[in-house]
């Protein structure tokens, strides 16, 4: 089983303890309003999307981890790499993507779980590029993202949804943790 400790977080894969706490973060107008269309899901959506995720992991390798507070056990949200499917012109290509619940914000989680993935990325998985992909205009996605280290590639819009949206990238063989 993949799991990686960072100070204050463990990220795992999924359990069926996680699908309320998700479904109630993916049920949040202010967490999904940068999300595809800004729709919220519901649990029946929460559970289709966990399985997506532990299926990417059985057939690519890597996915998205459940994240939860080291102190508590509490599931925040979630963080990992995915295939971008749904943005055909950057393909092929792997993503960073992360969500987390309202409550957890502003404390440093995002950028503590996004390095984690970034390494493992590179050291556990052999990648040598990874892009990030985000509505323009959330500024908090993009904070994490410089951290990161990666820069603005381009602007293209969502092929479905029509919002603007900015790839970031990141040379994996120039990061530095």
């Amino acid at each position: 089983m993949t799991e990686i400790l960072t100070p204050r977080l463990l990220l795992r894969r999924w359990s069926d303890d996680d699908l309320v706490p998700m479904a109630e973060i993916n049920a949040d107008p202010e967490v999904m309003r940068w999300i595809g269309d800004g729709s919220v899901r519901n649990l029946e959506q929460t559970a289709e999307a966990i399985e997506r995720c532990e299926e990417e992991w059985d057939e690519e390798g890597f996915g998205l981890f459940a994240v939860e507070l080291l102190g508590s056990g509490e599931l925040i949200g979630f963080a990992g790499l995915s295939v971008p499917d749904f943005l055909p012109e950057v393909l092929p290509a792997v993503e960073i993507g992360w969500r987390l619940g309202r409550q957890f914000w502003g404390q440093g989680y995002a950028s503590e779980a996004a390095h984690a993935v970034l390494e493992f990325a590179l050291q556990d998985r052999g990648l040598d590029r990874v892009v990030a992909i985000t509505h323009i205009g959330n500024r908090a996605s993009e904070n994490v993202i410089r951290k990161l280290g990666m820069t603005p590639e381009r602007e293209t819009n969502h092929p479905v949804f029509g919002v603007p949206l900015r790839v970031h990238a990141i040379d994996l063989t120039e990061y530095r943790a």
